[in-house]
């Protein structure tokens, strides 16, 4: 049927700051149906407290509202804009409970408003462990023996009858929290309490556990009309017992024979069918007996999922924007199909590639964390490859991770110790794909590979085909390699790193110019959803090496932007904002905007947002190849984060333009020698400091400069490895653990400047003007990261004469830096003067925290401004803030219950929201200022 009419309004609930279990995949599909429904003309308004999306923005939604998330402000939100229906199925695990509260306070009977997407019911019979239970047995699917528990004596009793192993399922959580894996009786006492604690209704399920069974998801939509179409199916690489959030994912399904998924699917929509009438989207997981293909469901989920997000970018099926106009009343064979433009969106995607999904970790951020994988997720952000092949995309991935891997091994950083590397596939952790690759180094049997971490075997012989490539690679050098083989290494994802490394005394560009010279490059397939049976229109590319090139380059102006990989602490949603702003701007500016990125979360790798997307890693050899196929004007690296940025030296080795800031410019903001240099000459105070490359040199350094001190290495993000140390024996420990977690780094050691109050300013500058975007003052202390501290806007105690030196300052900085786009500045301030600690010529964290409170699109100015297609004086720029803006950190130290929570130099947090004050007299700051300040009440 067609659209309801009677619908004219919809509020979507967000998913809040990003937390482990709820990242930014939510921003990715609330944006997606935001733009989907009012494509359809019908009036969007968005309520979500995370500055750092592009889900609350302007151009995204019709009305934002930048509110807590509670029922109260929803209520508010329904009054004011006479909301005829909610769509909370984008929103997470938050939005569902959020919607399921509000039901049952008769908020959306009292005014009116119908639930769509979801039936409000179904929430419940997922949710509770117990009524899903019931429900497949009632409609014959398997699930595990299990019994629910409400106190600790059931959860006794439940343990007994079960018998284990036992795996503890909290109701109502996100992210596998609370839950765990209990192997002996002496174990469970402790796992059930955490179990009750963590759900909110002080339950559990009491479960068999089916460790080491296959894991599988579907991804689901279903018309009013009953329709159902299976979008994806996704193989776990790693066996259940982990978290699908921390499992490498791999779709389509590798190892699943035809009859089991038929019979998955068919359980999947008998699954979907029973929980509600509702039309949407639906994620289903089951675990599969690799004995005899026995099949128990292990959950459902009835809305829009992390995996929803991978499965759109995997199939270039848009789950959300579909889902949304299904829950208006359209059916599926009544709704476009977004890649062919001439089909409709009643088909179920044919890939003829290979996807791979590998977590991204942060377990340098939480000393002293439990680092094996289990039941709860622990994982910070994802990166997606695309391959013809299995082994291609999984070599591909590892590039894009972020952790200095060239691919799957053969890149100097391998295990040599037998007994860590077998302790380390029984008992996984982030590295146990790169041991598994090591163990068959060294001569460890496939089989008892299978036996210790139970992966299927086909994955396994697929890695050893890696070992047996390498060890014929070495019998060659790099002129005598034949083509033919040659050309195998590169479809097998091998990098030039990687073959230049095997070979030895080779570089990276000699390998790369030996495959050039024999006509060995990269082509571009189109993701196209259907196998190239239909003709696509989705300018949507991954890499490959085969004859055919797809990507067919224009002869348009273009600019090349770079992404920030996959989120991580200290570099997470915000830079992805940045650069869809960058994005936007090109295309305004009459640009081809082209993106280069691998993280399937977020809103850059939409394939509507850029003219182009490749979704390839943000590596090197990758990027390299794309900017010789398309020869844009230049690259923006400025909006990425630290990923972007590390790849300025080469670009500038190479010849290419940088747009904005140039790499020279941005080389003396990074280089604490050559900055602090700069801000003599300028006549500006900056703490003392020195450079040392040993712990010898650092004492001398820290007794020069006095204690306390501030160490840190220099080129990093986050925090990372930053402490601060008071005398000689401490100094000494923090040095030598610094260079072995980062070996080749520099040590920077700055004095520690005790008790002073840390501020930060936010600018643009267009080469000659220079426009100050906003000065915050930190309630915490200078000591704890400005990532992990409340940032106020504009400041609330800083006298005319501190905030004066701050506007001073920056602008002399900005000027003297040559910066063209934006300037971010930390300030420490004691006994009324300024010091400044670091400026960062590019995108800050702090920049959409102010651009959402000012009400002023300061990312895409400053792109225009990059662009050179626009000045300062181009703008006319009215702020719109009454009162203050406070940035809120977020934690999920739930997830590690052993870390310390002490917050100091080195960035903890997952994510911020954004609370308004009118006054600093309202009750929730003065709290926050007793309760964080070490200072005086002033």
């Amino acid at each position: 049927m067609p659209k309801d009419t009677s619908i004219r309004s919809v509020l979507i609930i967000g998913s809040g700051p990003i937390i482990i279990g709820q990242a930014c995949e939510f921003d990715y599909s609330g944006s997606q149906a935001a733009l989907s429904l009012k494509e359809e003309g019908i009036e969007v308004s968005i309520i979500n407290s995370n500055p750092a999306t592009i889900m609350t923005d302007k151009i995204i939604a019709d009305h934002v509202y930048l509110r807590p998330l509670t029922v109260d402000s929803i209520e508010q939100i329904l009054i004011e804009r006479k909301i005829d229906a909610v769509l909370p199925t984008m929103g997470g695990q938050t939005a569902l409970n959020l919607c399921k509260e509000a039901e049952e306070r008769g908020v959306w009977e009292k005014h009116g408003v119908r639930v769509i997407g979801v039936d409000v019911a179904a929430i419940e019979k997922t949710e509770n462990r117990e009524a899903f239970r019931q429900l497949m047995v009632d409609i014959g699917v398997g699930v595990a023996p299990s019994k629910i528990a409400n106190s600790f004596l059931e959860g006794k009793e439940a343990a007994q009858e079960i018998g284990y192993p036992l795996v503890i399922r909290p109701s109502y959580t996100l992210g596998g929290s609370g839950g765990g894996f209990v192997h002996k009786k002496e174990e469970f006492d402790a796992a059930l309490k955490r179990g009750l604690e963590a759900s909110p209704t002080h339950e559990v399920l009491v479960e068999k556990a089916v460790l080491g069974w296959k894991e599988y998801e579907l991804e689901l939509l279903r018309d009013s009309n009953d329709n159902v179409i299976i979008i994806c199916s996704i193989e776990n690489f790693d066996p259940m017992g982990i978290h699908t959030g921390d499992s490498i994912t791999v779709a389509p399904a590798m190892t699943l024979s035809d009859t089991c998924y038929q019979e998955m699917r068919n359980q999947a929509i008998k699954m979907m069918r029973a929980i509600g009438t509702f039309a949407g989207g639906c994620n289903v997981q089951f675990s599969v007996n690799p004995d005899n293909d026995d099949i128990i469901a292990i959950e459902i989920n009835p809305r829009v999922s992390r995996s929803s997000a991978l499965a759109s970018k995997a199939t270039g099926y848009p789950i959300a924007k579909i889902a949304s106009k299904l829950a208006i009343g359209y059916n599926l064979d009544e709704i476009e199909n977004q890649i062919t433009k001439t089909t409709s969106a009643y088909f179920e995607p044919t890939l003829d590639y290979v996807i791979v999904k590998i977590p991204r970790w942060n377990f340098d951020k939480f000393k002293g964390a439990n680092m094996e994988l289990g039941l709860q997720m622990k994982s910070v952000g994802e990166v997606m490859a695309i391959g013809r092949s299995f082994i291609e995309a999984l070599q591909k991935a590892c590039q894009s991770l972020e952790i200095g891997r060239a691919g799957l091994g053969a890149d100097g950083k391998h295990n040599r110790s037998i007994e860590e590397i077998m302790h380390g596939l029984e008992h996984p952790s982030w590295n146990r794909l790169f041991l598994i690759k090591d163990a068959m180094s060294m001569g460890v049997p496939l089989e008892s590979i299978r036996k210790v971490t139970r992966i299927d075997k086909w994955f396994l012989a697929q890695i050893q085909e890696l070992v047996q490539l390498e060890t014929e690679l070495k019998r060659y050098s790099l002129n005598n390699i034949p083509k033919e083989f040659f050309f195998t290494l590169k479809q097998k994802g091998f990098s030039d790193i990687q073959i230049a490394y095997l070979l030895g005394n080779v570089t990276e560009d000699e390998v790369y110019d030996r495959r050039k010279s024999l006509g060995i490059r990269r082509v571009y397939k189109m993701v196209d959803t259907c196998a190239a049976e239909f003709s696509a229109q989705t300018p949507y590319y991954y890499s490959t090496f085969e004859e055919e090139n797809e990507s067919i380059p224009t002869d348009k102006k273009k600019i090349i932007v770079l992404g920030s990989g996959p989120n991580r602490i200290g570099q997470g949603i915000e830079f992805d904002y940045s650069c869809v702003h960058g994005l936007l701007a090109a295309k305004e500016s009459g640009f081809e905007s082209i993106m280069i990125n691998c993280n399937p979360e977020t809103v850059s790798t939409d394939f509507n947002m850029a003219d182009k997307l490749y979704f390839e890693p943000v590596f090197w050899e990758h990027v390299r190849e794309i900017i010789e196929l398309e020869n844009p004007v230049g690259v923006i690296v400025q909006l990425g984060g630290q990923t972007a940025l590390k790849m300025a030296e080469k670009l500038h080795e190479n010849g290419i333009k940088i747009i904005g800031t140039s790499y020279n410019d941005m080389d003396v903001a990074e280089d604490r020698g050559r900055f602090s240099d700069l801000l003599k000459e300028l006549d500006i105070p900056y703490p003392k400091y020195g450079v040392a490359e040993n712990a010898e040199e650092a004492i001398v350094v820290a007794n020069e400069v006095g204690y306390p001190v501030l160490v840190r290495p220099s080129y990093v993000l986050g925090g990372q490895g930053m402490s601060i140390v008071i005398n000689d024996e401490d100094l000494e420990k923090a040095v030598v653990k610094l260079l072995g977690d980062l070996p080749g780094n520099r040590v920077l050691i700055d004095h520690f400047l005790d008790r002073a109050e840390e501020t930060e300013s936010d600018s643009i500058c267009d080469g000659d003007d220079v426009h100050i975007v906003g000065l915050m003052e930190h309630i915490e202390p200078a000591g704890i990261h400005s990532g992990d501290s409340f940032a106020v806007l504009p400041p609330f105690s800083l006298s005319a004469k501190v905030m004066e030196s701050m506007e001073t300052y920056s602008k002399k900085i900005a000027r003297a830096l040559n910066v063209i786009g934006l300037l971010n500045i930390q300030f420490a301030v004691k006994d009324e003067k300024v010091y400044v600690i670091e400026a960062n010529p590019r995108a800050s964290r702090t920049v959409p925290f102010i651009a959402k409170a000012y009400d002023v699109p300061y990312i895409n100015i400053a792109a225009k401004i990059m662009l050179g297609v626009n000045k300062l004086k181009d703008f006319t720029i009215e702020r719109k803030l009454e009162g203050y803006a406070i940035k809120e950190p977020v934690f999920s130290y739930d997830k590690f219950p052993e870390v310390p929570k002490e917050l100091g130099p080195e960035m903890k947090s997952t994510g911020e929201s954004i609370r308004f004050i009118k006054d600093l007299e309202d009750p929730y700051f003065r709290k926050l200022y007793k309760d964080k300040s070490m200072y005086l009440s002033k």
